[in-house]
């Protein structure tokens, strides 16, 4: 029997060796390559749609929202945001629905609604000549110039809601009034000035809208 020579053995031995690098070299650049071809297959179909739920969407896509100021006789009167199209009915249930003493038969539920519009839910046997720069939900409107003083609301008696419809008094100022008239009355419209936070400037802006007969 013919047996290799020391030689021999270890040229076989190297070939061997090569052999074996190249077919792991083979395996190893297949599951690169498979490894890569699966991460590509999970980013287009489970990343990319997510990726594409985080672009803006176009203008004609986007949906518009209006601001509309509701006051009077609902529970939670204020500024609403509502979905453009929308109707009374709809800001008067984000302002937490109506209160049993609003005027039903002077309100228009199914009027559309604008951005910035006012709406105003009069209350029952409310003296229209008390409601001053706010809007009939109805569509007309019961506002006046700013120099008609026939329109005046008694802040002795009128509603936290009705101050806020002066220039210039919003919720906190309102809640202030409506708590020092409970405790003393208003002799005189100039004793308004009493409330923190209502100066002579403020005044001059609401005098021509306030009595206290």
């Amino acid at each position: 029997m013919k047996f290799f020579t020391k030689r021999e053995q270890i040229v076989i031995l190297l070939l061997v060796i090569i052999v074996v690098f190249i077919i792991f070299f083979n395996l190893y650049n297949k599951n690169v390559t498979l490894n890569k071809k699966t991460n590509l297959e999970e980013i287009t179909l489970d990343d990319l749609e997510e990726i594409d739920e985080g672009k803006p969407k176009d203008e004609n896509e986007a949906e518009e929202i209006i601001m509309v100021h509701i006051s009077g006789q609902v529970y939670k009167p204020g500024l609403v945001q509502l979905k453009n199209g929308s109707r009374v009915i709809d800001a008067v249930n984000s302002a937490g629905g109506l209160k049993s003493e609003a005027d039903l038969d002077r309100i228009n539920l199914a009027k559309k609604l604008a951005d910035e519009e006012k709406i105003y839910i009069p209350k029952i046997g409310e003296d229209n000549d008390i409601i001053d720069e706010v809007e009939i939900s109805d569509g007309g409107s019961s506002s006046n110039s700013s120099g008609n003083k026939s329109n005046k609301i008694n802040i002795n008696t009128c509603t936290k809601e009705e101050l806020m419809n002066l220039p210039g008094i919003g919720e906190v100022l309102a809640t202030r009034i409506v708590e020092y008239r409970e405790s003393r009355k208003f002799n005189s419209i100039e004793d308004i000035m009493n409330v923190s936070g209502i100066g002579n400037k403020k005044f001059e802006n609401i005098k021509d809208f306030i009595t206290v007969k």
